[in-house]
């Protein structure tokens, strides 16, 4: 059959009377939300996808990104680059793809891409596609009109994909990414053996997440007071354990909330402070492991969430001192501390500071361990501890519990609240994120909470925590922060969005957006209601839905 008349004009062609106008993505945002074709291309307006693909033969495709991640390490170890996170990013990212090419978990393609307008008249045409262009834009997608092109970018494709195309038009992208692009997906989440993390806010579709078959168990709740943080993290952290029965859960709970889930979970409640016992002592030799001069860093670190202001030559004095005293002593105490660093030939204010355990109020601190903590699952209470001190304390007890998880079988989970604590000092930062990264090895998961993104992307150590958790709820935030919107990969609908999440007091349960891997999922927290009222039980706040009539969105 002979291809009907036609002729090309600038920026469109004509054929049969309709106007073609096409639009070449040239460049494309780092993500996208699986079947956002189907909101940007909505059924009620003439507008068509055209997707070419070529798959890229295995081994030329890990050698592909071989090259790619060469690249970006070679530009780290250069220096100079004012983006040094992006090339972290960029560098680790081909790692992993390169890692799930050989798995064959993904492959990659070379993918043809350009979006047409089509309208009865040149004047519709121009609307339709600017009206284009400007959705494109708050993608974040480079388009540009081939004004002298068109015909290419319309013209059928060829077997090889040999034919001549627009600058622009090919891109090479994983399986994952070509996904993306087809517009009528379902965007559940159904993964065998996971736990109900939430419903889609468009059609109420499940989304079960499995943190165990993933390369990071880790995952994080960031949201405002009220947004029902605290909620949701307990909610998945009793469905985690009725999935994972042998679980061992640890609760690091600075303000008090948890204590009442203890028995739930299967934990033991222990707390902190001036008149619990000293179940976790900064000191405590047999909460650690390693080498004496290990030990000493790691208490180094901890009062660096003290005393954020260390200088290094005050830092380096007291872990010589803290090394020393661990050489030396059998059940040493921060009295023995004191004494040590008074005795070095620039103590600085470190005998200052250090009064603060000898006669201040950390005294109570000053004395050898009285029971070890109990075996098993525990909740662990921080809200006797003072305010100034709980960065401090908390990360005492996460080196303890550090410690037992390393030298513990099985699946665990370790919920951190407040982790924003531990984010504003780059030594904390670092010694947080290295947990992260590192117990996935003794099969364990970290479920941080904290108020804003924000608190963390101020240092590498928090930049690199980010990255490494596999999941992200993002509840309601007051504003979202460029530097969030940019590190998180968020569209502006997204980040406009967040600020008008409903809370669970109007909606009787949490909005927000989980980011997994490449999907961005508007998602609704809902427990059923004998989840919903455990939890009201067991929370020691009141939880936010307790004012929503019974019945309202319960399961």
């Amino acid at each position: 059959m002979s291809e009907p008349p036609s002729h090309e004009a600038d920026g469109h062609i004509v054929r049969r009377g309709r106007w073609d106008g096409p639009v070449v993505l040239r460049s494309l945002p780092k993500e996208v939300p699986f079947g956002f074709l189907s909101r940007l291309l909505p059924t009620s307006r003439s507008l068509e996808l055209r997707l070419q693909l070529h798959r890229i033969p295995r081994e030329r495709a890990i050698g592909t990104v071989r090259s790619a991640r060469a690249i970006a390490e070679t530009e780290l170890e250069a220096g100079g680059s004012e983006d040094i996170a992006e090339l972290e990013l960029e560098a680790e990212s081909a790692h992993e793809l390169e890692r799930r090419l050989a798995a064959n978990e993904q492959r990659l393609f070379r993918v043809g891409l350009s979006l047409h307008a089509v309208a009865p008249s040149r004047s519709a045409l121009e609307r339709e596609r600017a009206e284009l262009l400007r959705r494109l834009a708050a993608l974040g997608f480079g388009a540009n009109v081939p004004r002298y092109d068109a015909a290419a970018a319309a013209s059928p494709p060829s077997l090889d994909g040999g034919e001549r195309r627009p600058s622009g038009y090919w891109h090479t992208l994983p399986t994952d990414a070509v996904a993306a692009f087809f517009p009528f997906v379902d965007e559940a989440v159904v993964e065998p053996g996971g736990i109900l993390v939430g419903l889609l806010l468009d059609d109420a579709a499940p989304v079960f997440l499995d943190r165990w078959r993933h390369s990071s168990y880790s995952w994080g709740i960031f949201g405002a007071t009220g947004s029902g943080k605290s909620f949701a993290a307990a909610l998945l952290a009793l469905r985690t354990r009725w999935m994972t029965p042998d679980l061992e859960v640890y609760v690091l709970d600075p303000l008090g909330e948890f204590e009442g889930l203890a028995e739930s979970l299967g934990a033991t409640a222990v707390g902190l402070g001036p008149s619990a016992p000293a179940r976790f002592h900064p000191l405590d030799i047999g909460a650690s492991e390693g080498e004496p001069h290990e030990r000493a860093s790691r208490v180094a670190v901890a009062l660096r969430a003290l005393y954020p202001s260390l200088a290094d030559e005050e830092s380096a004095t007291l872990d010589a001192a803290v090394a020393r005293l661990y050489e030396e002593e059998e059940r040493p105490t921060f009295g023995r501390l004191a004494e040590r660093v008074a005795a070095a030939p620039n103590p600085g204010r470190l005998p200052t500071l250090l009064e603060a355990f000898t006669g201040g109020s950390l005294r109570y601190l000053d004395r050898p361990v009285a029971v070890p903590p109990p075996t098993g699952s525990l909740v662990v209470g921080l809200h006797d501890v003072a305010p100034e001190h709980r960065a401090f304390q908390l990360t005492v007890v996460l080196d303890a519990i550090y410690a037992r998880i390393r030298r513990t079988n099985g699946p665990k989970l370790l919920v951190v609240d407040e982790a924003h604590l531990l984010a504003k000092d780059p030594a904390t930062a670092e010694f947080l994120d290295r947990l992260v990264r590192h117990v996935r090895h003794h099969r364990t998961g970290v479920l941080l909470l904290s108020q804003n993104p924000d608190d963390f992307l101020g240092t590498e150590g928090g930049r690199s925590l980010l990255r490494n958790l596999r999941a992200t709820l993002l509840l309601h935030l007051p504003e979202v922060s460029e530097g969030t919107r940019r590190f998180f990969s968020l569209t502006e609908s997204e980040a406009g969005w967040l600020p008008r999440t409903r809370l669970p007091k109007e909606a009787g349960y949490s909005e927000g957006l989980l980011r997994f891997g490449p999907s961005h999922l508007p998602v609704a927290v809902i427990a059923s209601t004998p989840e919903f009222e455990l939890l009201v039980r067991a929370l020691r706040r009141p939880s936010p839905r307790s004012s929503v009539p019974a019945g309202t969105a319960r399961l």
